[in-house]
């Protein structure tokens, strides 16, 4: 039979180990704890602000090389448009050059900031300022004359019952964005009441008969 003093004695040194677990080295009671996994500082600094740079100069530079330039930079927001106003995608970048930024070349801006492209296609000419497409035609007919037919129908109401016929052959008029206005229905002006409106238009590059 084991006797008292055994046990006693037993007992107190699982008190002792006890005791010493407690406060032993792994406790972190009271001390600066280390930051859980996947804490992170704001982006951009302490401060919290967005990093900034000077905006290159793209003007000239083919747009491929121009949208890889921007990202090298660190510029994240980048598009593109038709500087000619016709509304044209620049579906192969390497096709097209920049003949204007929205942001000036050597501005101050931060790197979430878009970068807006305007382009032609490399065998087209920079026209001396970009040109814009047709307002929203509200109520009244614009005027379309020698806007690209894509442009004209995008103006017009989406429910609008548009028809286009070719003014010198008898082409069917399938890229609506090479295809230039030169005749009307309704005339420039006149009110807009879901009347159908008639198009004749030939290629850019073409004269209107």
């Amino acid at each position: 039979m084991i006797s008292r003093h055994i046990i006693g004695a037993a007992i107190g040194v699982l008190v002792i180990a006890g005791t010493a677990s407690a406060c032993g080295p792994d406790d972190t009671s009271g001390s600066s704890a280390t930051p859980a996994v996947g804490t992170s500082k704001t982006a951009g600094g302490d401060d919290g602000k967005a990093e900034t740079k000077a905006v290159p100069g793209f003007i000239g530079m083919g747009l491929q090389s121009a949208q890889d330039s921007a990202r090298s930079a660190g510029f994240r927001s980048l598009s593109s448009h038709d500087s000619l106003g016709r509304g044209r995608m620049q579906a192969f970048d390497r096709n097209w050059k920049v003949c204007s930024q929205n942001i000036a070349a050597g501005k101050v801006v931060s790197v979430d900031t878009e970068l807006d492209f305007g382009a032609v296609k490399l065998d087209e000419t920079c026209p001396a300022k970009d040109q814009t497409a047709p307002a929203k035609a509200g109520g009244t007919m614009p005027d379309f004359a020698g806007k690209s037919v894509k442009t004209a129908r995008a103006a017009l109401d989406s429910g609008t019952s548009i028809s286009v016929k070719d003014a010198a052959e008898d082409r069917f008029v399938l890229v609506e964005s090479n295809w230039q206005v030169c005749t009307q229905k309704p005339a420039a002006g006149e009110k807009l009441n879901g009347q159908p409106v008639e198009f004749t238009a030939v290629k850019f590059g073409e004269s209107c008969p």
